[in-house]
Parts: C-alpha cells; sequence; structure tokens
C-alpha cells in the first residue's frame, strides 16, 4: 500500500506516521477544502479565450501542457472570495477598516425644562402679569411727566400745567436748561440807524437798517453760510441784554464791553452799506448810531386754538458816539 491509499491507515505525508483518529478528521478537512476549491474560480474559468481540457496531455490554446509533469501544477489567480457573514460559533471574518467616526448622536430630553414665570401655576401667571402691566404704565406716566415737565410751555402744559407739578415737585424736579434750552418763539430783529456828518458839515439821520434781514438774505440759499453770518449779530445782542437791565443801565463790569463790541459791529455794518454813503453824498463820516431791537411772536399754527399777540414791540438803546478811529474805518 503506497502512500496515495485512501485507505484509514493511509500515510498522511512521506515519513510522518499515522495517527489514531485522524482519518475522519482529515476525510472531513479534505472534503472541506475540495469543496471550497470547487467554488473558487480558477483563472481558466474567467478568461473567456482560455480552453483548458480536463484530460492530461492535452495541450491549451496557449500552447502549455496541462499534464507536464516536468513543469508542475501552474498556481492559478482568481477574484478573492466575497466576505461570508459571520456565524455565531463559526470561525471570524476578516477584520475591514475601521468605522469613519461621526457625530455623537443628538439625544434631548423627553420633555422641555420650564423655567421662569412658566413654572408657576396659572393664578400666580396672573398676578406677575398684572404687576408688569402697572410697572409699565407708571414708568410711561412718569416719563410722560418728566417730559411735559421740562418741555418748553405749549397748549398741555397751559391746561394741566398744576397737575405736571404736583406729579414733579418736589421729589422728581429737573432742570436740563443746559442740554434742551427753551426754543425761540419770538422773532428779534437788530436795527441801527446812524447820524452821519457829511462834507458840507451838515449832520443827516439816516433810516433804520436791518442788520438781521441782512444777514437772513446771506444765509437763505447759501449751503455753507458763515459762522459771523448765523451768529455774530444775535451773539453780541445776547451778550448786552445780559449785562443791562431793563432801562439799558449795565450790570456788573462787562456792560461797558458789551456796548463796545455791539457798536463796532453796527459801524462795521454801515461803513460797508451803500445807503449811508448815498445819504451824504458819498463822503460822510459816522458820528453817533443807535440800535434797537423789534421783537415779533411767532404765529402760532393753524390747527392751534392759542391766541398770540402779533404786534411787534421795540426797545431802544440810547445814542452812542462813535470813536474817531472807529469813525475813519479803523475797525475791521
Amino acid at each position: 500500500m503506497d502512500a496515495y491509499d485512501e485507505g484509514s491507515t493511509a500515510r498522511t505525508g512521506r515519513g510522518v506516521p499515522a495517527q489514531p483518529g485522524s482519518s475522519a478528521e482529515s476525510e472531513t478537512s479534505t472534503e472541506s477544502e475540495t469543496s471550497a476549491a470547487s467554488e473558487v474560480p480558477t483563472e481558466s474559468e474567467v478568461s473567456p479565450t482560455s480552453e483548458v481540457s480536463t484530460k492530461s496531455g492535452v495541450s491549451t490554446k496557449s500552447g502549455v501542457s496541462a499534464g507536464s509533469a516536468s513543469s508542475g501544477p501552474r498556481p492559478t489567480l482568481g477574484p478573492l472570495p466575497a466576505p461570508r457573514a459571520h456565524v455565531e460559533g463559526g470561525p471570524s471574518p476578516l477584520p475591514g477598516p475601521p468605522p469613519v467616526p461621526g457625530p455623537p448622536p443628538v439625544s434631548g430630553p423627553p420633555g422641555e425644562a420650564r423655567g421662569g414665570v412658566a413654572v408657576l401655576a396659572l393664578p400666580y401667571r396672573i398676578v406677575v402679569a398684572l404687576a408688569l402691566a402697572v410697572v409699565a404704565v407708571g414708568v410711561c406716566v412718569h416719563l410722560g411727566m418728566t417730559f411735559l415737565h421740562v418741555a418748553p410751555a405749549n397748549t398741555v402744559t397751559r391746561q394741566h400745567g398744576e397737575a405736571v407739578d404736583e406729579w414733579i415737585y418736589p421729589e422728581f424736579e429737573q432742570n436740563w436748561k443746559l442740554f434742551a434750552p427753551n426754543p425761540l418763539q419770538q422773532n428779534i430783529s437788530v436795527q441801527v440807524r446812524a447820524s452821519v456828518r457829511g462834507a458840507d458839515g451838515l449832520t443827516v439821520t439816516t433810516g433804520w437798517y436791518d442788520l438781521s434781514a441782512e444777514d437772513g438774505r446771506a444765509i437763505d440759499g447759501n449751503p455753507l453760510p458763515s459762522h459771523t453770518q448765523q451768529n455774530e449779530l444775535r451773539r453780541a445782542w445776547d451778550f448786552y441784554v445780559a449785562t443791562h437791565d431793563a432801562r439799558n443801565r449795565p450790570v456788573g463790569l462787562r456792560g461797558a464791553l458789551s456796548e463796545a463790541y455791539l457798536r463796532r459791529i453796527a459801524v462795521l455794518r454801515l461803513d460797508r452799506n451803500d445807503a449811508v454813503r448815498a445819504t451824504t453824498g458819498g463822503g460822510g463820516v459816522v458820528e453817533r448810531v443807535q440800535m434797537r431791537s423789534r421783537t415779533s411772536n411767532v404765529p402760532p399754527p393753524e390747527w392751534s386754538r392759542e391766541k398770540v399777540a402779533t404786534t411787534p414791540s421795540y426797545r431802544e438803546l440810547p445814542w452812542w458816539d462813535v470813536p474817531r478811529d472807529e469813525a475813519v474805518g479803523g475797525v475791521r
């Protein structure tokens, strides 16, 4: 009996003794390997052009003998078998590529967490809502009363001024004149006239020249009016009124300064005016000047029931002598 016998006492290899009880296991493993090998397609089965003979000695289409003993069996490479599903108790599957980590699943609580007023019972919610409404109404009323207190005189304050004062005084007294001064509700025009001595020695008094109207005409339609046109005359008149009483007597040490400042502005304006030279024939000299203000109330709108007098009022200042250096145009 040679090594290729298939009996129970067949040897497994040259020089290797047979082991008892291994014939059944070897037959089982041989059958499983044979069945697995038959399932894997060979290169001849995959390639459509290869024709392999099952008998020894028949050459293939490529000219290689399948039964040549000198060359031995040629290994064939077939496609890899598809991965088989892992069966419990069977061999473990081949390890694959590691899984790509992804974002963790978002798992929220079964119910939304409530906080604040929502955790209170319905009666308490109603009480909180009413308290907030009362506070909001109180804040709005206070802001409205404060606005009426600091706002200029208007129809509402004239009718309900006592109620506003009772709310404000004494705890909430306000004085915001620095930040919100009262807007002007009157038109104030500064006018001047001069006593001019001509070349013949006669003195002629000119008419009133409205200096404020001249500034207004220069500003009207000018996108970039000068600071002098807007504020010089107005600030000079305010300076004079603040340093003099109703009888035009100076109050404090700045009274004389305000008089000189206002007088120099008037002389400069008269020297530039052609009407003064036309009065004296072109060679006159200004000896004295007098200034006055014309004040008229701004008429109310048509929808207002307010009645305001529109008759203008005047405040005339005394005559001021013009020094010689100012009269000849020395002041610029």
